[in-house]
Order: C-alpha cells, then sequence, then structure tokens
C-alpha cells in the first residue's frame, strides 16, 4: 500500500512539472516578428545558439508559453549584453514593451547598478547576490513561472523572487520606463525571448517544462 501511494505520489509531481522539451535546435525559434532565423544566430553543435553579432534582431520561440520551468546555460562575450524575456507578444515595438527580461551580462559593464546586473529582473528587482561568473565561462539559469508568480536562479542561488500585477510590481513599473508601456508584464501566455543586443553571446541546453 505505501509503495502504491509512493508511486502516485512521485507520478502526481511528475504531471505537475511536465514533460521536459528541449528547445536548443533553431527550429524551435524565429525572429521576432519574423518567419525564419536571421542569420546571425546560428547552432553550435546542435545544442548551442550563438549569436554572432548584432543586427539580427531578437529570436523567439515557435511556441507561446503561459507557466514553465525553463532551464538553459548562457556565457557572454567581453562588455556583453543580453537577455531571456517571457511572455512575449509581437506588437508594434520591440520584445521588451510587453516581456519582463532576466538580465544576462558581463557584470563589468553593470558599473554596480544591480537593478541592471546578471540575473536581475530587469530594472524592476536586484539580484540577491553576484554570483556570476567570469567572462567566457558558462552560467545556469533557471527561470519559474506559474501564473503571476515569478522566480529567477542563477548557479543554484534563487536571485530573485515577485508577484506580477501585485501592489509591489504595480508600484516598481510605475516608477520605471516601463510605464509608458501599458502592455509591459501584463500578457498571461507568450514567447520566450533571446535578446540581441549587439554583442555576441551564446545559449545552449535550453529545455522547458510547460505546467
Amino acid at each position: 500500500m505505501h509503495r502504491a501511494l509512493l508511486l502516485l505520489s512521485l507520478l502526481f509531481t511528475s504531471c505537475q512539472m511536465g514533460t521536459a522539451y528541449n528547445i536548443s535546435s533553431l527550429d524551435n525559434w524565429r525572429g521576432y516578428k519574423k518567419d525564419a532565423v536571421p542569420e546571425q544566430w546560428v547552432n553550435e553543435d546542435g545544442n548551442t545558439i550563438y549569436l554572432t553579432g548584432g543586427g539580427a534582431g531578437d529570436l523567439i520561440t515557435r511556441e507561446q508559453y503561459e507557466s514553465f520551468d525553463l532551464t538553459m546555460e548562457w556565457k557572454i562575450s567581453p562588455n556583453g549584453n543580453s537577455g531571456v524575456m517571457y511572455r512575449v507578444s509581437e506588437t508594434d515595438g520591440p520584445t521588451y514593451f510587453t516581456g519582463p527580461e532576466m538580465q544576462v551580462l558581463d557584470n563589468a559593464v553593470a558599473g554596480g547598478d544591480l537593478l541592471h546586473s546578471a540575473g536581475a529582473d530587469y530594472a524592476l528587482h536586484a539580484p540577491s547576490e553576484d554570483n556570476s561568473r567570469p567572462v567566457g565561462e558558462w552560467n545556469e539559469m533557471r527561470m519559474i513561472v506559474d501564473g503571476p508568480h515569478v522566480e529567477y536562479w542563477m548557479n543554484g542561488v534563487q536571485q530573485c523572487t515577485y508577484e506580477l500585477w501585485s501592489e509591489e510590481w504595480n508600484a516598481r513599473v510605475a516608477a520605471s520606463k516601463f510605464k509608458q508601456w501599458p502592455g509591459f508584464g501584463m500578457n498571461k501566455r507568450g514567447h520566450i525571448a533571446l535578446q540581441d543586443h549587439g554583442n555576441p553571446v551564446w545559449y545552449r541546453n535550453i529545455v522547458i517544462r510547460p505546467r
């Protein structure tokens, strides 16, 4: 009886987590407001997405997601800047008009500005600590989005957590540049985006578990 209950519990947990999908192939992505992948975004070894240089525009997943658990590794170039956004919709403006961002950065660029440092909820929530690895080394990231609840993790440490549409969230948005874009952070479903900020960046082992 105990064994049966344990198996049922494991099955329930597995169902809650959802099936894991490796989306590291460019077959799972396209350019923002484009049908194809811009040529500056390339696949290395079939499991790494590499932005060779600026001018490509952001990448978005072909699928849209509501709640999910997303894991990947990233590596940035010297003085590089990028980011991972979620629940992005294709509007007249860029991806960040709608999608909140987990910052990807060479922290030498941040100059001590925690709201813009690696692992931050860009311009809204500072990371709990700077545990980013040196330029050229891989960083592990995890993004959990469950309804309004959001968590950002980097290299095994929870960097920030917040509740979308809460009083605290609304106050932070109202005090930021995002207040000028009414659709920012309001989508309940959308694309994952990888940002082209003009610098080489690598993403690999990209796995998503829809909830």
